[in-house]
């Protein structure tokens, strides 16, 4: 334990030396800040309203439910009105007190007196609780500008903060996985470690179909509803899929195991796993990854964000297998290692345990410029109109306005900007990391 936090120590005080990664560090954080209280800082409710002598917390009180409904009494007709919270225009009520977030605008809401390319210094305006269209007040201007259907241009950028983050974490979680797991299993096993029956080798490819047909063919419905319905409920559904694939290969190896009396069937073959798993990885190197998640996704008539996220963790994970299986191939053969099987540890033990902390430096590097790649990947769809759904604001589809006018100036130039900054900002910590990881330096 002590030489593992010496370890992280000396790690992170070679990280700190390298300003510009330091630096990108500090920004990354600050990102994360704005994801996570995008709702506190663009948001169409304010923080705090009076109104009929009535005090509201309108974006507390709409936290859990969105639709959330309350009252106050009219003074004119002794009446209860009603407020509807998620299509109230708080704007145009004649409210005695009020705390406006920084940027007064959701991403999607449509500003009506503010269409058709608004620039931020253009005249703007707003209709006040008598009616009136009335030049806006500083604090409610789109201070970026809008675009054609009148959607503020800062708000998309905040709340498209969140969208970059989660595509790029949550993609590189899913490559990460796959690539580790099937890089390792390559790594290590190679191609005469493992050995079955005969029959139970013949009977994997029959198990490969089924897994295939009942654990996705005949599930793609709830697959797709699960895709559009929320990320947590798309990984419920992926994991289902993933236990039937992996259930009814195990079924078939397990009925291969019988006893048979013909030789043939029962004569032990090695599996050639890492044959396997080094043409898989071939075949998708030699195509150009971002062309293939174009593809893919323009594939699916039904957009989801979730399954741009699947598919672009999907597609990158075989470079993170290449790398993991290297560093397998390496430790594996390390006096260590061979000292730990000469003990009787078992295959999980010396791998989980003694080889992949180890072997993780040159995958957590690749991890950092990932995610960097997963946002130019969902920008790039975004700005395509693929696979990212119509209502969603990205960067990219910010972007993407910028074409039906290149007069609007800020519509290309702050969500490029923010792309730009992003993809910098993760270039530069892989740079850090690879630098910090990297065991020839010593401090």
């Amino acid at each position: 334990m002590k030489e593992t936090g010496d370890n992280g120590k000396n790690t992170w005080r070679i990280f700190r030396k390298n300003k510009p990664a330091l630096v990108s560090f500090y920004f990354l954080l600050f990102f994360v800040f704005i994801a996570l209280s995008s709702d506190f800082i663009a948001n169409k409710q304010p923080i705090y309203a009076r109104y009929r002598d009535t005090n509201f917390y309108p974006i507390f009180q709409t936290f859990a439910n969105k639709n959330r409904v309350d009252s106050t009494i009219n003074p004119v007709t002794k009446k209860f009105e009603k407020l509807q919270f998620d299509i109230t225009d708080w704007r145009e009520l004649p409210l005695q007190n009020v705390v406006w977030v920084p940027i007064p605008y959701s991403a999607s809401e449509k500003d009506k007196y503010n269409m058709g390319y608004i620039s931020p210094s253009a005249p703007q305006f707003y209709k006040n609780a008598d009616g009136q269209i009335v030049p806006a007040p500083y604090i409610l201007k789109h201070h970026l500008g809008t675009n054609n259907i009148g959607e503020d241009v800062a708000a998309g950028l905040i709340h498209g903060t969140s969208i970059a983050l989660r595509v790029g974490l949550i993609s590189m979680s899913i490559a990460g996985f796959l690539g580790i797991l099937f890089g390792a299993f390559a790594g290590y096993f190679g191609d005469n470690k493992i050995r079955i029956s005969r029959l139970s080798y013949i009977l994997l490819i029959p198990g490969i179909f089924l897994g295939y047909f009942y654990g996705i063919f005949i599930r793609i419905q709830d697959l797709k509803t699960a895709f559009h319905t929320g990320l947590l409920q798309s990984i419920g559904q992926i994991l289902i899929s993933v236990f039937i694939f992996s259930f009814l290969i195990f079924i078939c190896y397990i009925i291969g195991r019988a006893p048979l009396k013909v030789s043939f069937f029962r004569m032990k073959v090695f599996v050639p796993i890492d044959i396997f798993i080094s043409r898989f990885i071939e075949i998708f190197d030699s195509i150009p990854a971002l062309l293939l998640i174009i593809t893919i996704s323009s594939l699916f008539v039904e957009k989801s964000l979730p399954l741009v996220m699947a598919i672009i963790g999907g597609l990158m994970s075989p470079k993170i297998a290449r790398l993991t299986r290297a560093e397998f191939l390496k430790i594996r053969n390390l006096e260590y290692i061979q000292t730990a099987q000469a003990l009787g540890f078992g295959d999980w033990r010396i791998m989980l345990r003694h080889i992949l902390p180890n072997a993780l430096a040159p995958v957590i590097v690749y991890l950092a410029f990932g995610i960097a790649y997963a946002i130019i990947a969902e920008s790039s769809l975004s700005f395509l109109g693929i696979g990212v759904p119509a209502d969603t604001v990205t960067w990219g589809s910010l972007l993407s306005s910028a074409r039906a006018d290149y007069t609007a100036w800020w519509m290309a130039v702050f969500p490029g900007l923010a792309i730009f900054i992003t993809v910098a900002i993760y270039s530069l910590i892989g740079e850090g990391l690879r630098e910090a990881l990297d065991p020839r330096i010593k401090v």
